[in-house]
């Protein structure tokens, strides 16, 4: 029992996060960003950079997944904020979106910006 309700309070979080981020992805990303790097490095970059408790407190969340249509979507709790990491013309674009453009969301722009 004790193994059982966590892993279905993930699934049922991973279930929010994923209609959250589909109604998003129906309209255009925040911003746009380029890279000439692979895109797993970039996604792992965005995910440990998001997941600084000493830049995000506790704000500090970041999760990788794969996409089905190729490439990884790193995600924070709630999917709040999120970008999906793609290739693109031999290198990697990364499509920011964010529910809230306030100062929490400014910075995991900036932080996603270094690992380009």
């Amino acid at each position: 029992m004790r193994v059982i309700l966590p892993l279905a309070a993930a699934v049922l979080l991973v279930g929010c996060a994923s209609a959250t981020m589909d109604a998003a992805r129906s309209g255009q990303p925040t911003t746009h960003m380029n890279s000439r790097k692979a895109p797993e490095r970039v996604a792992q970059c965005i995910q440990y950079g998001w997941q600084e408790e000493r830049v995000f407190g506790q704000d500090a969340s970041g999760y990788l997944e794969p996409r089905k249509q190729g490439g990884f979507t790193v995600y924070t709790r709630e999917a709040e904020t999120f970008v999906d990491v793609y290739p693109q013309d031999g290198g990697t674009r990364i499509d920011y979106y964010t529910q809230n453009d306030n100062g929490v969301s400014l910075q995991r722009r900036a932080a996603a910006a270094t690992c380009l």
